[in-house]
């Protein structure tokens, strides 16, 4: 089977970290792609300089809250691009707040996962989604 090709768009390093060993430890065949903002997600997403030679993802993770270019202002962007649009998102954020739950469904986000703050229920969260998005769902482009 081929790896799910994941890209990860997440400000914090240690939740980025929770997440690859998350995926590692249920042995989900994915090759993960981690930036650090929305101005890199978009450059990736775009192949633009340094991204160039990137795979196009299955799957964003999109964070909400990350600098220079937040999670909302990606998810707009990705949305009304022709060539992005189809692009699954599932936003996975700390953000509990209704008008952030709104704002990314008028989006057409796939998914709105708050990240839990135990550790347990943080693993738990990632095998959920990796068992549905990685096993369940029939992704454009995969077969």
């Amino acid at each position: 089977m081929t790896p799910m090709e994941i890209l990860l768009a997440e400000d914090s390093p240690a939740d980025a970290e929770l997440i690859r060993g998350a995926f590692e430890e249920n042995r989900f065949a994915v090759n993960l792609h981690h930036v650090m903002d929305g101005v890199e997600a978009l450059d990736y997403l775009r192949r633009q300089t340094p991204y160039e030679q990137a795979a196009r993802p299955d799957l964003l993770l999109l964070d909400l809250n990350m600098p220079r270019k937040d999670g909302r202002e990606v998810l707009a962007e990705i949305k009304a691009d022709e060539t992005l649009k189809t692009l699954p998102v599932i936003v996975l954020t700390t953000s509990a707040a209704e008008a952030d739950l709104e704002a990314a469904y008028n989006h057409h986000v796939n998914a709105f996962l708050t990240k839990p703050v135990d550790f347990d229920a943080f693993m738990d969260l990632i095998r959920q989604i990796g068992e549905f998005w990685l096993t369940a769902v029939r992704l454009p482009g995969r077969s």
